[in-house]
C-alpha cells in the first residue's frame, strides 16, 4: 500500500501582510456638492403670435369646410320640412283666351246635348266666388293656389331632389344666393363642438366603467354609442337654432330670428325655458333616437356585416382594411333606411313652435296643424302626403282629359302614399358615402366619418 506525501514541508508563510490603507493623494477626491445639482432647463416659452396664427388657420379652415357642405345640408333640411299634401293638385291659372277657347269647342261638340240643359244650370264663364273671413279676407282652401299663397313660401311640389330645391331658393323672389348658407356660423359652431366634446365623453365614460371593461381587448361598444348619444343632447338646442334659421324666410319682414343668439334667447323666454328646449317630449325624443341610430349604424352596424362578407369571422380595419371599408359603406347605406325617417320627423318637430312662441314663418309649406309625437309625425306623413314630386302642372281643356289625367294619377302608387317624403336627401347621402368610400381606398391619411352628418 503506497503512501501519499504530505504537503506541510512545501508551505512557506507571506512575505508582507494584507493592508488596506488608502493612498495619500487620491486622484479623484470626493466633494461636498449635493448629488441633485445638475443645471435645469428653462420652461418653453409660448410663442403668442405663432398660437394666435394657428387657431385662425384652424378656424377659418374649418369654416370654409363647413361652408362648402352647407347649401346641401340646407336643400335636403327644407326637402324634409316640406309638407305636401295628397290632394295637391297643381293647375295653372287659365287666361281668359283659355277659358273662350274651351266654351266653343263645347259648343261645337256638345250642341245636342244643350237641348237638355236647363238654363243657368250650365257651366258659368266666371269662377265661383272666393271663401272670405269675417275680416274680408280670402281663406287658403288648397296650398296650390297662387293667389292666397304668402309671398315668402316657395311653391309646394317644384323640387324633388336636393339640387332643384336648391335652384328653386336662389331663384326664388326673398331668398337669393345666400339662402343656401343660412346657419352657417351655428353650423360650424356645431360640428366643432361635437368633434371636441364626443371624445372627451368617451374617455371620462371609459374610465369610469375601467373595472369593468378590464380584461377586453377593446371597450364595448355602448361606451362611444352613450358619448354620441351624450353630446347631442348637450347640443342639441345649438341644432333646434340650426333648423330654425335654415327654415325660417329670409324676407326681413317676415324673420322670426335675426342671428343665433337672438333665436336661443327667443327660444328659452317663450319655449319654456332650458327644461323645455332639453326635455321636451317633441325635442327629447327625437334627439335620443336620431344621434342613437346615427352612432349605432357607424360604429356597431360595420361589425355584424363584416363577418358574412367572406373574409372570415374576424374581419377588423387592421387586418383586413377593404373588407371594413365595404363592411362601413354597406352600413351606411343600410342606415340610411333608418336613420333618415328619424331624422325627417326630428326636422319636423323642430319647426314647430311651442309655448307662448308665434308661429315660425318658414319658407316651405309647413303642415297648418301641429304633429302630437314622434309616431304621429310618422303617421301623418304616410297616410296624408304624396311622394310623386314635382307635381307637373297640366293644361286640361275639357272634362273627358280632366278626368284621363285623374285617373292616371290615381294609378301611380306615390300619389297615394308619403314614403318618399320620409328618404328626401337619400341621394346626396349616397353621393358622400361613396366619395368616402374612394377616399379609403385610395389610402393615404384615415378618412374622418363626417360624411355621417351630411
Amino acid at each position: 500500500m503506497s503512501s501519499t506525501p504530505s504537503l506541510r514541508d512545501l508551505y512557506n508563510p507571506p512575505l508582507t501582510q494584507w493592508a488596506f490603507v488608502p493612498p495619500n493623494n487620491p486622484t479623484h477626491p470626493w466633494t461636498t456638492r449635493p448629488a441633485f445639482d445638475l443645471p435645469l432647463r428653462d420652461p418653453p416659452s409660448v410663442n403668442m403670435p405663432v398660437l394666435l396664427r394657428s387657431l385662425v388657420a384652424s378656424a377659418l379652415l374649418q369654416y370654409s369646410s363647413t361652408a362648402i357642405a352647407m347649401p346641401l345640408e340646407v336643400g335636403k333640411l327644407l326637402l324634409q320640412i316640406q309638407w305636401v299634401p295628397r290632394d295637391t293638385i297643381a293647375t295653372p291659372p287659365e287666361t281668359e283666351e283659355q277659358v273662350e277657347e274651351e266654351e266653343y269647342l263645347s259648343d261645337a261638340s256638345n250642341e245636342s246635348e244643350s237641348y237638355f240643359i236647363e238654363p243657368g244650370v250650365g257651366p258659368s264663364k266666371y269662377p265661383a266666388p272666393k271663401l272670405v273671413d269675417d275680416t274680408g279676407y280670402v281663406i287658403r282652401t288648397s296650398v296650390v293656389e297662387d293667389g292666397t299663397r304668402p309671398e315668402y313660401i316657395i311653391p309646394v311640389g317644384c323640387a324633388r331632389s336636393t339640387w332643384t330645391m336648391l335652384n328653386r331658393l336662389v331663384s326664388f323672389q326673398g331668398e337669393g344666393w345666400l339662402a343656401p348658407w343660412k346657419g352657417l356660423l351655428t353650423t360650424c359652431i356645431h360640428d366643432v363642438l361635437m368633434f371636441n366634446i364626443q371624445p372627451l365623453v368617451d374617455s371620462v365614460l371609459t374610465s369610469l366603467f375601467a373595472s369593468s371593461t378590464r380584461g377586453f381587448y377593446k371597450p364595448p361598444l355602448w361606451l362611444p354609442i352613450m358619448s354620441h348619444v351624450i353630446t347631442g343632447f348637450v347640443l342639441s338646442p345649438l341644432d333646434l337654432v340650426r333648423t330654425r334659421l335654415v327654415a325660417q324666410s329670409s324676407i326681413p319682414r317676415y324673420k322670426t330670428y335675426t342671428g343665433p343668439l337672438h333665436a336661443l334667447s327667443e327660444i328659452i323666454s317663450n319655449e319654456g325655458g332650458l327644461r323645455g328646449v332639453y326635455f321636451h317630449p317633441h325635442l327629447f325624443i327625437p334627439t335620443i333616437l336620431d344621434t342613437g341610430l346615427r352612432a349605432f349604424t357607424h360604429i356597431v352596424l360595420p361589425s355584424l356585416i363584416a363577418p358574412h362578407l367572406g373574409f372570415g369571422p374576424h374581419v377588423a380595419p387592421d387586418s383586413h382594411p377593404i373588407a371594413w371599408t365595404v363592411a362601413e359603406v354597406l352600413a351606411g347605406c343600410f342606415g340610411l333606411l333608418i336613420t333618415l325617417p328619424i331624422e325627417t320627423v326630428r326636422r319636423r318637430l323642430q319647426v314647430q313652435t311651442r309655448g307662448t312662441a308665434k308661429s315660425l314663418r318658414t319658407c316651405m309649406e309647413t303642415r297648418p296643424v301641429p304633429y302630437n309625437g314622434v309616431v304621429d309625425v310618422l303617421w301623418h306623413i304616410l297616410t296624408e302626403e304624396r311622394s310623386d314630386l314635382p307635381i307637373k302642372r297640366l293644361r286640361r281643356r275639357t272634362a273627358m282629359a280632366e278626368r284621363e289625367v285623374t285617373e292616371e294619377e290615381n294609378e301611380s302608387w306615390l300619389r297615394n302614399t308619403g314614403v318618399g317624403q320620409l328618404y328626401r336627401g337619400i341621394g346626396i347621402r349616397l353621393l358622400a358615402i361613396m366619395i368616402f368610400t374612394m377616399g379609403a381606398l385610395g389610402g393615404g391619411e384615415e378618412v374622418d366619418s363626417g360624411w355621417a352628418e351630411l
